[in-house]
């Protein structure tokens, strides 16, 4: 089949390993101090593994490949240990803790406390089984959102486990991804905060195709937030 894959130019390849720690298939290694794609049906072609890479020696192209092989990644996953994590710091996965907080209705106002408790966020970026998404509250929000909305924090992050993305600026289909969440974790609701620009109707698209390839009966919601941050539905 011909699909969306990644391809490695060794000669700018600086054979840091980022690119390797950062794919979660295990798709990369490294072949005589070079990184090297290994197996065509490992890569899902969602390019975690670009941010990673210092040299932009990684990039997407078209070609004929084996189909993403799930079961497979799932499979290999199981017989070999991970390497230590050392690619960008700021795609490593973590939890952040808040304690305890007093409840507020949705229509207090923001005390100025962030509320996100984990990272990354963006949608790219996030583990497939971080340890975050066992019986969370997922929240998929347009990046554009928080912005619009003032108190986005309070009435959207609060409680959930947050991820952002922007189908428009990155390019890509995120339902592969957000079904591989929904399917490998204890998901216990999605929550799908969009703009009302046509753009964000792919946000909402890919989040409905999500989950109908999961299977699962999932509760989930749509809210459209006004460019002028009004919440429309």
């Amino acid at each position: 089949m011909k699909r969306k894959i990644i391809e490695i130019d060794e000669e700018k390849c600086n054979g840091c390993g980022a690119c390797a720690a950062a794919c979660q298939e295990g798709a990369i290694g490294m072949v005589d101090g070079k990184a090297r794609l290994l197996r065509d049906d490992y890569c899902d072609g969602l390019g975690n593994c670009l941010p990673a890479c210092p040299t932009g020696a990684i990039t997407f192209t078209e070609r004929e490949a084996a189909a993403y092989d799930h079961a497979a990644v799932q499979q290999n996953k199981g017989v070999k240990t991970p390497p230590p994590f050392s690619g960008c710091p700021g795609s490593r996965a973590r939890s952040i803790s808040r304690g305890e907080t007093p409840e507020q209705t949705p229509a207090q106002p923001s005390d100025g406390v962030s509320r996100l408790s984990q990272w990354p966020v963006q949608i790219k970026l996030a583990p497939v089984n971080a340890p975050w998404f066992d019986g969370a509250r997922l929240l998929v929000a347009a990046d554009c959102s928080a912005y619009a909305f003032a108190n986005f924090h309070e009435q959207f992050i609060r409680n959930h486990i947050t991820l952002i993305g922007c189908p428009k600026l990155d390019g890509v289909d995120y339902a592969e991804k957000l079904a591989a969440i929904l399917e490998n974790n204890d998901i216990k609701s999605v929550t799908v905060v969009r703009m009302e620009v046509p753009c964000c109707g792919g946000l909402e698209a890919a989040v409905k195709t999500a989950l109908q390839r999961s299977g699962k009966m999932i509760p989930w919601q749509v809210v459209v937030i006004s460019t002028d941050g009004q919440i429309l539905d």
